[in-house]
C-alpha cells in the first residue's frame, strides 16, 4: 500500500515537472521581442553598442554628446522675456504679462526655466523635432489661459498631416502622443512643435540618422581604444611551432598565452614560451592606422553639422588669442541665432493672442550674455550711444544691471554740433 502510494506520487511528480517544463519552452517559442531586445540581438551575433546609434544611444558618442551639451545649455542660460512694442514709440519689458514667469521662471511646477528649456533643445538637436504640451486653464477668471508647459518624449510622438481631407479640412494636421500605452490626439494649438533642418515645413530631419555612419565610426574608435588599453598595450602576433597541434591542444595553448600576456597586469612582463614555439609580433601603431586623422577628421564633421566651433570643443589648434571672440560670436550669429528665431516664431504664435500680437506684444531670448563684449568696449560703445543721442544713461545702466538715477532719462547731446539748417541760416546772418 505504501509503495503503490510512492510508485503513484513519483508518477505525479514527474507529470507534474513534464507540464511545467512544458509550459516554459511554450512561453519561450511564443515569447514577443522588439528588434532591439537583447535577446534577439544575442541570439542573432549582432553587438548591441555597434548599432545603438539611434535617440539617445548616439550621446555614446563624445562628439555628439558634447555638441548637443553645448546647444542646449546654449539655449537654456538666455532668459525668454516677453516684450510689447509701443504706439508712441518704443519696447517696454512686458514684466507684467502672465505669460512672463512662466517663460522667464518656471514654465511648470517641476522645472525651472533653465532645465526645461534645456531639455527641450537637447530632443531638438538629438531627434531634429522637439514638443512641448501647453497646458491650458479650464475654469475660473483665468480659463483659456496658458497654465503650463510641458516637454514631451519625441519618441513618444507622431505627426499625422491629412493631406487628402479624409476627416476633416484638408491638409489638418495632428500630433498624436503615446503615455502609458493610450494614445492621445493633440491639436497644433495645443502643442508647441520646435524643428532643426527641415525640407518639408512640418517635420524636421532627424540628424543622427544623416550623421550615422559618423557617429558609428566615432563609437569605433572609441571602443578601439578601449580594447587597447584593456588588453594592457600588448602587440598581437603569430606563434610558429614545428609539429602538428589538434584543435583542443590548440585552444589550450592560445588561452593559457592569453592569459600569461595579456592585461594591464602582465604590462612589461616577461612571457615564457615552450621549447619549440617562436612568437613573431605584428605591430600596426595608431600612426600606421591614421588613426589619430581620421579621428579629427570625424570629429570636424560632426561638429559642423551641429554648427559647433572646434574651440568650443577644447580643440585649438587653429585658434588664436584674437580670434576665439570672434569665433563665439560666429556661434551666436551662424548657429544660435536661427534656432532662437525658430522658438520666438513658434511659442508667439502658439502662446500669444492675436489681439496681444496686434497690440505689440513679443517674445524674444535675451543674447547680451553671449554678443557682449569685454568693459572696455563696452564702455567705449555706450559713450558713443550717449553722446550721439540715441542711448540715455538710465538705458546704459539697465544694460549694466544698475539701478537708474534721477534725471538719468533726458536725452544728452553734444553742444557744438547743430544741424545744417542751423548752420546756413548762421552764415547768411554773418555768423561764423
Amino acid at each position: 500500500m505504501t509503495r503503490e502510494r510512492g510508485k503513484q506520487n513519483s508518477r505525479g511528480l514527474r507529470w507534474a515537472w513534464g507540464w511545467i517544463a512544458r509550459r516554459f519552452r511554450a512561453q519561450k517559442r511564443h515569447r514577443t521581442v522588439e528588434l532591439s531586445d537583447p535577446l534577439l540581438l544575442d541570439l542573432l551575433g549582432i553587438d548591441r553598442d555597434e548599432i545603438d546609434a539611434r535617440g539617445t544611444g548616439a550621446l555614446r558618442e563624445a562628439t555628439v554628446y558634447a555638441c548637443v551639451k553645448i546647444l542646449s545649455e546654449a539655449v537654456a542660460k538666455l532668459p525668454l522675456k516677453v516684450y510689447q512694442e509701443l504706439p508712441e514709440g518704443g519696447i517696454r519689458k512686458a514684466t507684467d504679462h502672465y505669460l512672463y514667469p512662466i517663460l522667464k521662471h518656471r514654465p511648470n511646477p517641476y522645472m525651472t526655466a533653465y532645465d526645461f528649456w534645456r531639455a527641450v533643445e537637447a530632443q531638438r538637436g538629438l531627434r531634429g523635432n522637439s514638443f512641448v504640451a501647453i497646458e491650458f486653464e479650464t475654469r475660473g477668471p483665468n480659463k483659456g489661459k496658458v497654465k503650463a508647459l510641458w516637454p514631451i518624449d519625441t519618441g513618444k510622438v507622431e505627426v499625422w498631416v491629412d493631406d487628402e481631407g479624409l476627416v476633416s479640412t484638408r491638409n489638418k494636421i495632428w500630433y498624436v502622443v503615446t503615455v502609458g500605452g493610450e494614445r492621445r490626439r493633440l491639436d497644433p494649438d495645443e502643442v508647441l512643435h520646435l524643428k532643426g533642418l527641415t525640407v518639408d515645413g512640418i517635420v524636421g530631419i532627424n540628424p543622427i540618422d544623416y550623421l550615422r555612419f559618423l557617429v558609428e565610426s566615432g563609437a569605433g574608435a572609441t571602443r578601439y581604444l578601449h580594447h587597447f588599453y584593456k588588453h594592457g598595450l600588448q602587440t598581437r602576433g603569430i606563434i610558429h611551432y614545428v609539429g602538428d597541434l589538434n584543435e583542443e591542444a590548440k585552444r589550450r595553448f592560445r588561452e593559457r598565452f592569453e592569459e600569461m600576456a595579456s592585461g594591464l597586469k602582465n604590462a612589461h612582463r616577461i612571457s615564457l614560451l615552450p621549447v619549440g614555439f617562436q612568437f613573431q609580433p605584428l605591430q600596426l601603431s595608431m600612426t600606421d592606422a591614421q588613426f589619430l586623422e581620421n579621428t579629427q577628421l570625424t570629429i570636424r564633421q560632426i561638429a559642423n553639422v551641429f554648427g559647433i566651433k572646434m574651440h568650443q570643443l577644447n580643440d585649438l589648434s587653429r585658434a588664436t588669442h584674437t580670434n576665439i571672440e570672434e569665433q563665439q560670436k560666429q556661434f551666436y550669429a551662424d548657429t544660435l541665432q536661427a534656432i532662437l528665431t525658430g522658438y520666438e516664431q513658434e511659442i508667439a504664435a502658439k502662446l500669444l493672442l492675436e489681439s496681444e500680437l496686434r497690440d505689440g506684444y513679443y517674445v524674444k531670448w535675451n543674447v547680451d550674455s553671449i554678443v557682449r563684449s569685454d568693459i572696455k568696449t563696452r564702455y567705449e560703445a555706450y559713450r558713443v550711444g550717449i553722446q550721439g543721442g540715441f542711448l540715455t544713461p538710465n538705458e546704459v545702466r539697465a544694460l549694466e544691471e544698475l539701478p537708474a538715477y534721477e534725471g538719468g532719462d533726458a536725452i544728452l547731446v553734444n553742444g557744438a554740433m547743430r544741424t545744417l539748417d542751423e548752420v546756413v541760416r548762421g552764415a547768411g546772418n554773418g555768423a561764423t
